[in-house]
């Protein structure tokens, strides 16, 4: 395919839309109104989950304008390039492969990018990570005293973090009963300390998930870690005082995600104990990687591969389904349509599942890391504004918090609710279904947002003059409506795997490489580089710029422990 990105603004469909933009004046009663189908036009399925797209700004003609620019940027040849192994990342000159992790055993025709056979190293990877889950699972899996392990300790950050917390908070009615995860992601000592306090290090297996084995954070949360481990196994007298014993206690209580096998053996894990990913697997990208181990650990290998099934049916549909029907395809339109031509910013997220409680964290990474840039992939500046701020939190926890600012407040917010038809946990209080009422929730929130309260509604109950205005909720407030039977491991992936390929979708038009993190990088760098200075470095202090350097010095006098 070309290297050059189309400029959306030089499209004729663009064009187009901005005319109809500028005329259009969104009236979802009206609408609704005028046309009984229009909930039933509007609503489409890929695999598992159910899609309402009725309650947006937009009508017929405004979604067949965005399926033109969809062909118009090439969207459909991108997407055949990224399926194929093209090196579409290219300021990493990589291929985008994540769908490969994905393919079910025997995928047809078979996958080989760059000479490498991606479907058997996939399935390799995966047999390896499934058969440790087993062992773990089952107790074969001793630590250094013979007990098995109870408490798995994953340690990452970023991808590395954010794909196994959420994807074990979603799926936590399907772990094992006597396994526990945790995760700790930040440097910030507190973490650590925090999150291992009350184990038995005779029970404790820590991943040590960093493709490098060099993420600073990581590696140093790995070393506490190990110190840890060999303190408290000392100090109840499971440990001998020697470099055989301390290594030992390693090699059964710390496995590894890595490519970096000398690293790995360095620190003193088996290699035969890392389990490896590619350069062509992004972090925010990974969680259906050997990055999911924790995950395959807590819930299974079977689980974890119904998991991978929900990517793959999403992948699917996105690579099948035409245009006009293609759920990610639309979804990712409609972002374009709220940013570039409604003024929106932000986009919430609000899952009503507290399972989910961690998936709009897990998609702020996903789509700000994937699309917060400014240039193009050709190195051109963008002709556009890009992304969105991503936020959320779940269920009527909103409804208590910030739902005011997107019922009546002057910004619009397009609004994704995720609903599922079947409660994890049903509950009765008393002669009520306590899930009945919570989806009474999910379905009130949108219908007020998409319709409002006019003043004659609002002064028809009763309501004195002076406080009318402060009763009445314009309505023409966007939202997309996702629902699925249940959550189960492979629902989790289709979501996953949906806001994938929104991202993508919304990457393409806007010419973008969505597949880079370099902004992530400087402030590593700098940090590594001002350390020094914290610890009496005259040199490295007096090199800073005045605001920074007066901000340490303070920090230093501040400092008694």
């Amino acid at each position: 395919m070309s290297t050059q990105p189309v400029d959306p603004t030089t499209t004729s469909a663009w064009a187009r839309l901005e005319a109809h933009h500028a005329e259009l004046e969104p009236d979802l009663r009206g609408w609704f109104s005028a046309d009984p189908e229009r909930a039933r036009r509007l609503t489409f399925d890929a695999a598992d989950l159910h899609v309402d797209l009725s309650k947006n700004l937009v009508t017929d003609t405004t979604l067949s304008l965005l399926v033109e620019l969809a062909e118009q940027v090439r969207l459909p040849e991108r997407l055949a390039a990224m399926f194929a192994g093209e090196h579409i990342n290219v300021t990493e000159d990589r291929a985008v492969l994540h769908t490969a992790l994905r393919r079910p055993p025997g995928a047809q025709p078979a996958l080989e990018v760059d000479g490498q056979d991606v479907d058997a190293d996939v399935q390799a990877v995966l047999e390896k990570v499934s058969a440790f889950a087993d062992d773990v699972r089952s107790g074969a899996w001793k630590g250094v005293t013979g007990e098995r392990i109870r408490t798995v300790v994953n340690i990452g950050i970023g991808g590395s973090d954010l794909g196994p917390v959420m994807a074990y908070e979603a799926l936590k009615e399907h772990k094992h009963p006597d396994i526990e995860l945790r995760f700790i992601s930040n440097i910030d000592p507190t973490d650590l300390a925090e999150t291992v306090a009350d184990l038995d290090p005779a029970t404790t297996l820590f991943i040590v998930a960093s493709k490098t084995f060099g993420t600073l954070e990581t590696l140093t949360n790995a070393r506490l870690a190990r110190a840890w481990l060999w303190e408290r196994l000392a100090a109840a007298g499971a440990l001998e005082d020697d470099d055989d014993a301390r290594r030992s206690a390693v090699a059964k209580h710390f496995v590894a995600v890595s490519t970096a096998l000398d690293k790995v053996a360095d620190f003193g894990i088996d290699p035969d104990n890392a389990f490896g990913f590619w350069d062509w697997v992004g972090g925010r990208y990974s969680v259906d990687s050997a990055i999911g181990t924790s995950l395959a650990v807590a819930v299974g290998p079977e689980a974890f591969r119904d998991f991978l099934a929900g990517f793959h049916a999403v992948d699917e549909h996105v690579r099948t389904e035409p245009l006009a029907t293609n759920v990610p395809v639309l979804l990712g339109l409609l972002n374009v349509w709220y940013v570039n031509f409604v003024g929106a910013h932000t986009h919430a997220v609000l899952p009503y599942s507290q399972y989910l409680n961690r998936f709009p964290a897990y998609l702020q990474q996903l789509t700000m890391e994937s699309n917060g840039k400014s240039v193009r992939w050709d190195g051109s500046p963008v002709t556009t504004e890009t992304g969105e701020v991503f936020w959320g939190e779940p269920g009527t926890n909103g409804q208590h918090a910030f739902y005011q600012l997107i019922h009546q407040g002057t910004r619009t917010v397009p609004a994704d609710f995720i609903a599922f038809a079947n409660p994890a946990h049903p509950l009765q209080d008393g002669d009520a279904d306590v899930h009945a009422l919570f989806m009474a929730n999910f379905f009130a929130q949108t219908k007020a947002l998409a319709f409002g309260k006019t003043a004659e509604e609002v002064r028809a109950e009763g309501t004195a003059e002076d406080v009318v205005p402060a009763r009445v909720f314009s309505g023409n407030r966007p939202t997309t409506s996702i629902m699925a039977p249940s959550l189960t491991p492979s629902v989790l992936g289709q979501l996953i795997a949906l806001y994938e390929h929104i991202t993508f979708v919304e990457g393409t038009v806007w010419g973008i490489d969505s597949f880079d993190q370099w902004g992530v990088e400087l402030g590593k760098k700098l940090a590594q580089e001002i350390a020094p200075a914290l610890t009496g470095d005259a040199a490295a202090l007096e090199s800073q710029d005045p605001s920074t350097r007066a901000l340490i010095e303070h920090y230093l006098a501040q400092r008694t422990v």
